[in-house]
């Protein structure tokens, strides 16, 4: 099975941080703050069980890391 993909972007129009699925274009969590979504364990939990990989971008969009969550089933 394919690993789960989303992408952490900051939302100009909310002005708030966005975890996204890349699949579905579905929103699974909104932050006030990168520091509130980076923070530990935060992003394993939003992605839950199933896990994934996220995509984590600067304020500008330009790609600054990846980070990994193994599946816990």
């Amino acid at each position: 099975m394919a690993r789960r993909k989303y992408s952490l972007r900051f939302d100009n129009l909310r002005e708030k941080w966005i975890l996204k699925n890349d699949m579905s274009e579905k929103i699974v969590r909104i932050f006030d703050t990168k520091e509130d979504a980076t923070r530990a364990g935060v992003l394993r939990k939003a992605l839950g069980r199933q896990g994934g990989t996220v995509r984590v971008r600067k304020s500008n969009g330009v790609f600054e890391e990846e980070r990994t969550f193994p599946n816990m089933e």
